[in-house]
């Protein structure tokens, strides 16, 4: 009889969840789940709910319409920059985030060590951008970040800062998809390989 647990992720977001211009298995989630698998560790096909334009309202309001089950053994959370794109304040941004966060929460079992939080990546670096304010998107993305770095932190979760790699595409066009915006499969296993470090840390 095989005894080997079947582990089950569940992750949230916009764009940079659902691997926009990317294949399924090429999105982070898939990636981590594989990377994983590689290392002995069984998951399922992660549950994603996250679409491409969502902002921390949009997203929270589609996740109450999936009504999602709280067995989940880990969740990630990666939410803000459609927020930032649309010029919505930092304090709305604040007060979502907690709500989202505590949802992830709840779905992880109440567990907070096995949920993680992925800071908003800078779009500001991507040929997308050319022409715009390079300087005060990244500004502006810092901002968010340090508020959700600071209430990932203070509900205990883990917390993965991405944005330096994100950043890396300034300087090479490998790591951004055709559409010259989103993050490419090669930049999503970087962010793949730290959330499986985090999970192998935590099922230790």
């Amino acid at each position: 009889m095989n005894n080997t647990k079947v582990y089950h992720m569940f992750s949230i977001g916009d764009s940079y969840t659902i691997g926009e211009g990317m294949a399924p298995e090429d999105r982070f989630p898939n990636q981590t789940v594989s990377i994983l698998k590689s290392s002995g560790i069984i998951f399922d096909e992660p549950k994603i709910i996250a679409k491409t334009g969502w902002t921390t309202d949009e997203l929270m309001a589609a996740v109450h319409e999936d009504n999602p089950k709280s067995d989940y053994d880990f969740v990630t959370l990666l939410i803000g920059v459609n927020n930032q794109y649309r010029g919505r304040s930092s304090e709305e941004y604040r007060v979502d985030f907690i709500k989202l966060l505590k949802m992830a929460i709840g779905f992880a079992q109440g567990k907070s060590n096995h949920v993680t939080v992925l800071s908003i990546p800078d779009w500001g670096v991507t040929p997308f951008a050319e022409g715009r304010d390079r300087n005060k998107i990244a500004e502006e993305i810092d901002i968010f970040n340090s508020i959700n770095k600071k209430e990932t932190e203070s509900l205990k979760a883990h917390y993965i800062d991405i944005t330096p790699i994100s950043r890396k595409a300034a300087n090479d066009l490998s790591l951004v998809a055709d559409d010259k915006l989103h993050p490419s499969a090669k930049m999503y296993k970087d962010w793949a390989i730290l959330v499986a470090d985090m999970i192998k840390s935590e099922l230790k």
